[in-house]
């Protein structure tokens, strides 16, 4: 989706709404990666590492259900629209889906991977859950750009009037 940059685009409420919306998104993110990162080092303290993974838990259970709520809005909503004019076997909306599996599948992993460790809370086992939960950020952080600069401008060009207006009484 190397479309150049096209993130100068002043953009309707709806698709603004999905943009401000990577903000708090993305907080949450920086917060589970530098409890991941604390992590993966490993800890010489098992209490230590218990607690962090245990936190890594707790944030990305709740960004996991903060980011499903965003991504019902372009799955359901955006992508359709968009796909009527630019298919949706390949290019952008394909990518945009997949990415979103992706991250989908990982934070999963993570989550399953947390409640099989958590009797254990073997060391190897806590790093290599928390792998899960960084694949995910970086995943969802390149994602978020090629929505910003590329998919979100281009559906601003893209949509009619009246599909943004539904776009925009859908998110409500």
């Amino acid at each position: 989706m190397n479309v150049g940059d096209m993130s100068n685009v002043s953009l309707s409420a709806p698709l603004q709404q999905l943009k401000e919306e990577h903000v708090s998104l993305r907080k949450a993110m920086d917060a589970f990666y530098a409890t991941a990162q604390r992590i993966v080092p490993g800890s010489t303290d098992d209490t230590d590492l218990r607690k962090q993974f245990n936190t890594l838990h707790d944030q990305i259970a709740s960004f996991t259900k903060q980011l499903k709520l965003h991504s019902k809005k372009e799955d359901d909503g955006l992508f359709p629209m968009m796909a009527k004019y630019i298919g949706r076997e390949s290019g952008p909306i394909a990518v945009m889906e997949y990415e979103h599996q992706q991250a989908e599948q990982y934070l999963n992993r993570f989550l399953e991977g947390t409640e099989e460790a958590k009797p254990q809370n073997n060391k190897d086992q806590i790093k290599s859950i928390t792998q899960f939960a960084i694949e995910a950020y970086f995943i969802l952080t390149e994602h978020f750009i090629k929505e910003e600069n590329v998919l979100f401008p281009m559906a601003e060009n893209m949509l009619s009037t009246e599909e943004k207006e539904q776009l925009q009484q859908q998110f409500q």
